[in-house]
């Protein structure tokens, strides 16, 4: 029989899958590695969901919004592809509250959750040579995203020492002509730092002076217990274009309705004069957003939520924060640089000279997973080697109760023991 020569799409089409690390993707191996023996209830300090936990609910406002925009029969069609007009309204008036200025809806897009929002980001800014400034540590989701859009990473360091500020020197040493943009994540996710007002405008006279946009992933808006409160980037929106990255997920305890945003934070129309906003609305047109009712529900879920709900949420994070710092103090091996101020997670350092038997921190969190039946991120997940993240949003039982599974590890695998 004649030999058929190989030809077609599919022997073309041979991609190289980018092998970044994510969250979802290494706490899934985490739990693989759980003794399926054991008969203690598995404890994860990995993922940023409270909503797993019986003291975090979200408020009935948003509960029964959802079921009444559900129920009218008016929202199972398709919204347009940037969202419904009365969403982004919405929005657009509950950023505006702490902002200099007032944003109009046509400066909002509604995202399929903060997750689509960086996608849209980084895509809007890929060309050729095109390179983007991320801090370290990091949510991995930018890395991975840069990597399908072709987007050269640059990392500049968060100075533990400084409250995980920005080493402002670095910037200045990373950026070049091809730098499209600088990210910055406050509330801080992994590292549980909130900026300070200064901090923040010493960051948008750096961009402003390097000629690069900022990216301001807020998702954790607002959720700041320490001395600093939470001051948007888009403050600085007349320094600098910002772009503005949030969502329900964190602050409501809803991260599974998909409901995102993101925001052209830009007083001065640099984005409009330059067209970027027309890219914007063409690119969603590709997009699939949030369900429609889901949309539907945010003007009164923005408008009628009251500050006792903010508050008691709050409240549980900061006694949560405490309990995990107060808990790693008991750990020689792991120590806390510092304190989280705000979101729902805090960086530990790994003293491995003290450890027997562990390498690194990827070691140390599967052996704790097999072990312990206790789920933590090592920080080789975000970019910070022999660090781990450990997530106190939990119920404060729960938490005691994973930091006591820590330490009783810890001091079986102690080497002066």
């Amino acid at each position: 029989m004649e030999k058929v020569k190989e030809s077609g799409t599919m022997n073309n089409c041979e991609v190289e899958t980018p092998k970044n690390i994510t969250i979802k993707g290494i706490i899934s191996l985490l739990m693989q590695s759980v003794d399926e023996k054991c008969d203690r209830s598995v404890i994860s300090l990995g993922m940023g969901d409270p909503s797993a936990y019986s003291c975090f609910h979200t408020t009935p406002i948003a509960r029964h919004a959802v079921v009444d925009a559900f129920q009218s029969d008016k929202f199972n069609g398709y919204s347009p592809t940037v969202g419904l007009p009365q969403t982004r309204r919405a929005i657009a008036d509950y950023l505006s509250r702490d902002l200099p200025y007032k944003l109009s809806s046509d400066d909002v897009f509604i995202t399929s959750g903060c997750t689509q929002a960086i996608d849209v980001a980084l895509t809007m800014l890929a060309r050729p040579s095109a390179n983007i400034l991320l801090p370290r540590p990091c949510f991995p989701i930018y890395e991975l995203c840069a990597a399908f859009r072709g987007l050269e990473v640059r990392r500049f360091d968060l100075l533990p020492d400084k409250g995980w500020e920005v080493d402002l020197d670095a910037i200045e040493v990373l950026a070049d002509q091809n730098t499209v943009a600088l990210v910055i994540i406050n509330p801080g996710n992994p590292c549980g730092n909130v900026y300070s007002y200064q901090h923040l405008k010493e960051i948008a006279d750096i961009a402003e002076k390097l000629k690069i946009l900022v990216i301001a992933d807020e998702v954790y808006g607002h959720l700041a217990f320490g001395k600093n409160p939470f001051v948007p980037m888009g403050v600085f929106g007349s320094t600098v274009p910002v772009l503005t990255l949030g969502s329900l997920s964190k602050r409501w305890i809803v991260p599974g309705w998909r409901l995102g945003w993101f925001v052209t934070t830009d007083p001065s129309g640099k984005f409009i004069k330059t067209k970027v906003v027309e890219h914007i609305k063409k690119y969603f047109d590709i997009l699939g957003g949030p369900a429609t009712f889901i949309q539907a529900a945010v003007p009164y879920i923005l408008e009628q939520t009251d500050e006792v709900f903010f508050k008691k949420t709050i409240n549980i994070l900061k006694q949560a924060s405490e309990i995990c710092c107060d808990r790693i103090k008991e750990i020689p091996c792991i120590t806390c640089p510092h304190k989280p101020q705000g979101s729902m997670a805090v960086m530990m350092k790994l003293n491995l000279p003290l450890l027997d038997d562990i390498s690194d921190d990827i070691d140390f969190c599967f052996k704790l997973a097999k072990e312990e039946s206790v789920i933590i991120l090592p920080g080789t997940a975000v970019g910070l080697k022999d660090w781990l993240r450990i997530t106190f949003a939990a119920d404060p039982a729960s938490l005691e109760e994973a930091l006591v599974r820590v330490k009783s590890f810890c001091q079986r695998h102690n080497k002066f023991i």
